[in-house]
């Protein structure tokens, strides 16, 4: 793998000092990070859902499942892994983990959960509600100690016990659903709320994935309040393909200003910005890209 050209991006990278409504996972108390930018935290006299709420999760419902769906997810899961660790065997990485001296501390996992922008911890403490005796749980003070930092201090032998636990079918399990709680499915759902097709979908979950589900303007939020400015989404009257470029627009911009990843922007302009110029606003296969300076293929 290409670490040294393409390191593994954290959701987060308006880090180190994370923003507690942006790591709250949909479903627990607390607006999530979607619930705060879309409006859905509403509720009415009754405590519950209004009816405004309803009719966006009818809308929704009604929906075709688009990168929701099992092929596709693949498909994004493979994509996603190009980028950040230069291979499209995403099962590969459960066990990784690495300092890539980002500012982040310790990156890890088929997300990218790092030690100090709060998904790790998040992870080893639901993990560990479930599963006291795992082999992370005697981490989880000094995990908290560091959280927002990027200190490892109290972490000496952490990456042999998280190797270790990777290898525990629970533990990869417990990978999965924070991954998809809070970045896939909060991405797919924001994406569809804006009248995005698969692509638009792909290219939500990966920004939310690398830059984090906050509001700041290098986190997610702050990514699709810039293209608002330039573009109005497609279920606001506006055209599709016009929003993605203003999407990708401020978000390559974002990746440029960074100062704790990597400023190369291939993801955005040899693989993204590649398949909407393409017209592929399903993202179907075959699909070519390069990352980079690396070329991949997925055949139909």
């Amino acid at each position: 793998m290409l670490l040294a050209l393409a390191p593994l991006a954290t959701a987060a990278v308006f880090l180190l000092g994370p923003d507690p409504e942006a790591d709250r996972i949909p479903g627990e108390s607390g607006p999530s990070s979607s619930a705060a930018a879309d409006g859905a935290a509403r509720t009415g006299r009754d405590g519950g859902p209004d009816d405004a709420d309803r009719e966006t999760e009818e809308r929704i419902a009604k929906m075709p499942a688009g990168l929701a769906a099992p092929e596709k997810k693949e498909l994004a899961l493979q994509l996603a892994a190009s980028a950040d660790n230069s291979t499209l065997k995403w099962r590969t990485l459960y066990g990784y983990i690495e300092d890539l001296e980002d500012g982040r501390g310790y990156t890890a996992g088929i997300a990218g959960f790092c030690t100090g922008t709060h998904d790790l911890l998040g992870l080893v403490e639901r993990y560990s509600k479930a599963h006291p005796d795992n082999g992370l749980a005697a981490y989880l003070p000094a995990l908290r100690e560091v959280d927002g930092s990027d200190s490892l201090e109290g972490l000496e032998g952490f990456p042999e016990a998280w190797e270790a636990e990777a290898e525990v079918p629970a533990f990869r399990e417990a990978q999965e659903r924070e991954r998809d709680e809070r970045y896939f499915d909060p991405a797919v759902r924001m994406a569809k709320i804006d009248g995005l097709g698969t692509l638009g979908q792909f290219v939500y979950y990966d920004a939310m994935l690398l830059h984090g589900p906050g509001k700041g303007a290098d986190s997610f939020y702050g990514i699709r309040a810039a293209a608002l400015e330039k573009a109005e989404t497609k279920a606001a009257g506006g055209d599709e393909r016009a929003y993605l470029e203003a999407f990708l627009d401020a978000r390559r911009a974002v990746i440029r200003e960074g100062k704790r990843f990597q400023r190369d922007t291939s993801r955005v302009d040899s693989a993204q910005r590649v398949f909407l110029r393409n017209g592929n606003l399903s993202l179907s296969t075959p699909l070519t890209w390069e990352i980079y300076g690396e070329r991949f293929h997925l055949p139909g």
